[in-house]
């Protein structure tokens, strides 16, 4: 719809500002107070009526249209993350410790431009757009998207149909990854407490060394995949962190794990849970140590509905170009948008924002991460015109 792209140009502007500014003063998770106030003030000045409070710091935009209709939601999370950045771009982050390095302030700033364009043209839109302001998104296992709906965020409008869209590094600008089915993995985490005797490193006979139990237990844990899942599903057990011993001489008695299981089907996380268990158990057992395991299901996978990928598909194939949706593998990062498509169909996608020279970008979570400024106002475009042609085919399907 040329009058969209029209009104995206006019707000171009105002969505490079409200990143940057998100960007010089981000806010950790639970902390989106000034975020949100941002958040409210523009879309107070665009004119689009709004409700707060959900998960604390989570706003609701509310833009009904002029003709009846059903309802379509489109979601950007605000939360930073604790990273020192390492840039030295004009608007690098003043806050000491913390970073939009997720790229959660071109989520907020693409959907407010997304926001002003559709109130623009209220009157023609058949139903309501809904715009999702999510804290938290980072705060696995909780997140913000469960709260968000325990808190009613959609107790008086219930989206038919759901969209959110990822800053991509791996995909150039003009380019979006869309896939029908997974796109993002269930991401759980564990910490592990191996408890056994000190003692004094000359004498191991006498202890029940911590390290050699936790050394095991590592090994035996890298089987799982190896050995007990099909090689054709994806799965990955990673230990991220090791903590034990105090000196070169003394064994030690204590030795924390920590890790993280990702996987994409509920019986292959089923499986691995399991199998994880019984492993850390029966190796405390053999080795007479005593054992803690604090296991957390983090964000469940993120699955497309099959329907909605290919309407965001044809969307951006009409908007940016036939050759715009390359075929993309999935990734088994963890995305909190996944509770959302348990509640209600829709599609997640990624928005490729690669730096023009490739081999400088940095990936997402990296303390230099960047992205390229010129694929916002195609976000914004994007998330208006899929918003608007969902809410045309369920008219149509309802007519």
């Amino acid at each position: 719809m040329e009058t969209l792209q029209s009104y995206i140009k006019e707000i171009e502007s105002d969505i490079y500002q409200i990143r940057r500014q998100l960007h010089k003063y981000p806010e950790l998770s639970g902390e989106e107070v000034k975020t949100s106030a941002l958040v409210k003030e523009k879309l107070t000045e665009y004119g689009i009526t709004y409700k707060n409070g959900f998960a604390n710091t989570g706003v609701l935009g509310i833009i009904q249209g002029g003709k009846p209709g059903k309802t379509v939601a489109l979601r950007a999370d605000m939360d930073a993350l604790p990273i020192q950045e390492t840039n030295d771009h004009d608007f690098v982050s003043e806050v000491d410790g913390k970073m939009h390095a997720c790229g959660h302030d071109a989520h907020t700033a693409m959907l407010l431009g997304a926001g002003y364009a559709l109130k623009q043209i209220q009157e023609h839109i058949e139903g309501t757009a809904l715009l999702v302001f999510q804290p938290a998104e980072e705060a696995s296992p909780i997140g913000g998207s469960g709260p968000m709906m325990d808190d009613g965020v959609f107790g008086e409008y219930k989206p038919d149909v759901i969209y959110g869209q990822h800053v991509w590094p791996g995909l150039p600008v003009g380019k979006m990854g869309i896939r029908d089915k997974e796109m993002m993995g269930a991401s759980d985490r564990f910490t592990v407490k191996v408890t056994g005797r000190g003692g004094h490193a000359s004498m191991p006979h006498e202890g029940n060394d911590a390290i050699i139990v936790a050394n095991q237990m590592i090994s035996s844990l890298q089987t799982i995949v190896s050995r007990n899942i099909n090689p054709l599903d994806s799965a990955v057990v990673t230990i991220g962190r090791i903590e034990g011993g105090h000196r070169y001489n003394v064994i030690p008695k204590e030795v924390t794990i920590e890790g993280t299981i990702r996987t994409y089907k509920p019986e292959v996380k089923q499986k691995i849970k399991d199998r994880f268990h019984t492993i850390l158990n029966q190796t405390a057992d053999a080795f007479e140590a005593d054992i803690d395991i604090e296991y957390l299901d983090g964000y469940p996978a993120t699955i497309n509905t099959p329907a909605y990928a290919q309407q965001a598909r044809k969307t951006a194939q009409r908007l940016f170009g036939e050759n715009a949706t390359p075929e993309v593998d999935p990734a088994l990062a963890g995305e909190d948008f996944s509770r959302f498509l348990l509640e209600y169909p829709g599609a997640f996608l990624w928005l490729g924002t690669q730096m023009e020279e490739a081999a400088e970008q940095k990936p997402l979570h990296d303390p230099g991460f960047q992205l390229d400024e010129r694929a916002l106002p195609m976000g914004s475009r994007f998330l208006a015109e899929v918003a608007l042609d969902t809410l045309q085919s369920l008219s149509n399907k309802e007519g």
